[in-house]
């Protein structure tokens, strides 16, 4: 049996006072996943363990069955993987967020979703302004950057910053954890300093203001960490002889990349709404056809969420059901070899909140001639009735790969 995860980002959320108090889940119209979460088993799973933030690397490395105490090296070298960015003994990777600060305060995680272009341009110049022998600037994608410090110290005391739009940032800058790292803290805080005297008046920020958009105007390093310790998914579920990662997201690629997974590119996948679900699920598809398993990675509704925006929120969801989830189902139902659907979020968005939670996500199984558990809806609130019950650490991917 050939096996695919679907995982929509950030999708669960809170009660909503404007949706009678349900969640976005319950109110958006979900054909497809209501009908395999009838068809199939549900559950919760518990994707933050106790002790770590509920960052999406943190949650996504959870979904897979690794232990967070084992593996868990931040976000940053993660991305690294996926960029070609070998992360070398001495050395720690940090993601490097392109962001707008207004009035000292955070305005946004993203610099107003600054496209990959324009934020290439500024980190080039940010590397011949700022960028040693110990520092150096990587471009990624949109405001999703890396900054490699040789000799850093990753004991540090790092604010995501999707965690705190409106917050002013001076109280936030970095702080050292143990007197060792003191030195790497102070010289963060002051590329985070100079970066904002820089960029200020860059060509493309004057230009993205005068079009009426946020300027990317501060760089904001966060979640430090060494190379990690990870097996491939291969060496712990024989049934993965071969998989394929697919997602717009650097985080995403560079986790499959230690997972043992093929990065495949998809043309026109934007991480946003605006994605091309219709490329994505061709690719998967096409993967499936060849490979055992296949890690779907939708980022839209997360970044929804961010933006405290319920009815672009419950666009994405939809949009998740009726471009992917639909098509994929559609295809493979018929196939000679059977194939195992999973679909979940990693963490809780909730637009109350624009951050994300650690509180359990609601989980699907189905596949080929599973026995339904009398469940009739996918959402937070159906999944508590589900024969998974509260799944933790590996429960989750053992029972999805037990079959």
């Amino acid at each position: 049996m050939k096996h695919i995860i679907i995982l929509g980002d950030g999708m669960a959320d809170w009660p909503v006072k404007s949706l009678n108090n349900k969640t976005l889940l319950q109110h958006a119209n979900i054909p497809y996943m209501d009908m395999l979460a009838s068809m199939g088993r549900n559950g919760l799973l518990a994707t933050v363990p106790e002790g770590f933030h509920p960052g999406s690397e943190v949650a996504n490395l959870s979904v897979l069955g690794y232990d967070l105490s084992k593996v868990y090296e931040g976000r940053g070298v993660l991305e690294a993987a996926s960029m070609g960015v070998d992360v070398l003994p001495g050395e720690i990777a940090m993601r490097c967020n392109l962001i707008c600060v207004e009035d000292g305060r955070i305005k946004n995680h993203s610099a107003g979703h600054i496209t990959s272009e324009e934020a290439a341009e500024l980190i080039s110049y940010l590397q011949k302004e700022l960028g040693t022998e110990a520092v150096t600037f990587h471009p990624g994608v949109s405001y999703r950057h890396l900054l490699v410090v040789k000799g850093g110290k990753k004991e540090l005391t790092c604010t995501p910053p999707h965690d705190v739009p409106g917050k002013e940032f001076a109280p936030l800058l970095i702080k050292p954890i143990v007197p060792e790292a003191e030195e790497t803290a102070r010289l963060l805080n002051e590329l985070i300093l100079r970066s904002q005297e820089l960029l200020k008046n860059h060509p493309i920020n004057l230009k993205r203001m005068a079009e009426g958009k946020d300027p990317a105007n501060s760089i904001w390093p966060w979640s430090p960490g060494y190379r990690p310790q990870m097996e491939p998914l291969s060496s712990t579920y024989p049934q993965i002889k071969s998989g394929t990662v697919i997602s717009a997201v650097d985080l995403i690629q560079g986790i499959g990349r230690y997972a043992g997974l093929r990065k495949v590119e998809v043309e026109g996948a934007t991480g946003l709404y605006d994605t091309n679900y219709k490329n994505k699920v061709a690719a998967a598809l096409e993967a499936l056809k060849s490979e055992d398993f296949v890690y779907l990675h939708i980022e839209a509704s997360d970044e929804a969420g961010h933006e405290g925006d319920v009815s672009l929120k419950i666009k994405t969801i939809e949009d998740l059901d009726s471009q992917v989830v639909g098509p994929v189902y559609e295809a493979v139902k018929g196939w000679g070899e059977p194939v195992a659907i999973a679909i979940l979020p990693d963490h809780p968005t909730p637009c109350e909140l624009r951050t994300h939670t650690s509180e359990p996500v609601p989980f699907l199984i189905w596949y080929p001639g599973i026995e339904a558990d009398g469940v009739e809806a996918y959402n937070e609130e159906a999944a508590k009735q589900g024969v998974y019950g509260l799944l933790k650490g590996d429960e989750f991917m053992n029972e999805f790969m037990d079959n």
